[in-house]
């Protein structure tokens, strides 16, 4: 089971094409507001019900921590301790954490990123402390998964399902939402 974390001013392409591609591919998900509201509203006020709030969660049976990017939301998930405690715990246990835009930055200040391979959104580079940067798409190095930004959704959300999955579901799914590169 997978889990995306929601925060006002989360970028709504990130978050929602990630959700979406996987419960087509039939991985559970859950949206997980960090605040003690249900409804999240994204960078361009598109209000979102999220299914959890995150202090009704036990994250233990997790496979994968979703961070979506974008401004404030990048902010407020790296200003929340709850976040920061759950990333911690992911990092830990050797979980896979995937995060796109901004968001990498979160895990570059922790540094949780040294030695590991990475993208970001254009700028944020600077954040990826230790990281080695590289300028693609998206970029898989051990249990990360990171990806540069709302143009880039839906190749973020196709890795992730190639790694919770595989190459074939991957190719159907592409094949079914007429994705062509």
């Amino acid at each position: 089971m997978s889990i995306l974390m929601l925060a006002d001013g989360f970028e709504e392409i990130e978050a929602l094409t990630v959700v979406d591609v996987l419960r087509r591919a039939d991985i559970d998900i859950k949206t997980v507001s960090i605040k003690e509201d249900e409804f999240v509203v994204g960078r361009s006020n598109i209000v979102v019900k999220a299914d959890y709030l995150i202090d009704d969660m036990d994250f233990d049976d997790e496979d994968m921590l979703i961070l979506p990017g974008g401004m404030p939301g990048t902010l407020n998930l790296e200003t929340n301790r709850k976040v920061q405690k759950l990333i911690k715990k992911f990092a830990d246990d050797n979980k896979w954490i995937a995060s796109i835009c901004a968001a990498p930055s979160i895990l570059g200040k922790a540094n949780y990123l040294k030695g590991i391979n990475a993208t970001c959104y254009p700028g944020f580079e600077k954040f990826l402390e230790g990281a080695n940067y590289i300028n693609k798409k998206v970029v898989v190095s051990e249990n990360f998964i990171t990806s540069q930004g709302a143009g880039t959704a839906f190749d973020f959300a196709y890795e992730i399902v190639k790694v919770l999955k595989d190459d074939i579901e991957v190719s159907k799914l592409k094949e079914s939402m007429i994705y062509y590169v």
